[in-house]
């Protein structure tokens, strides 16, 4: 299994789908399922029945999970891929495009 380059935290551009070229930082990631949440990309609408914690009920609109295979990383404003390189022994992550060190 690969290993996965994105972080939550992450800022990604979705380069697939129906929310191709939208922006966002990636709020949670499944590694089971390979999709991550990402804050204003995939909104889905959610009928509620009302509770405790929602008296009204209603439609609710949130994201939804998307693959991370259409997401990549974005320094600079540009999209890149990420590496990997040593550095002062550790394993860090590195932007492709720019070469610089992302953490």
């Amino acid at each position: 299994m690969a290993t996965n380059k994105l972080k939550k935290g992450d800022t990604v551009r979705v380069i697939a789908g129906k929310d191709k070229d939208k922006e966002g930082k990636i709020q949670s990631i499944n590694v089971k399922d390979n999709t991550a949440i990402v804050e204003g990309v995939n909104m889905i609408t959610k009928h509620t029945k009302p509770s405790a914690a929602n008296a009204q009920g209603g439609i609710v609109t949130t994201e939804g999970p998307i693959n991370l295979s259409n997401l990549m990383y974005v320094v600079g404003g540009k999209v890149t891929r990420i590496g990997f390189s040593e550095k002062d022994g550790k394993k860090v992550r590195v932007a492709k495009a720019t070469g610089e060190v992302i953490d």
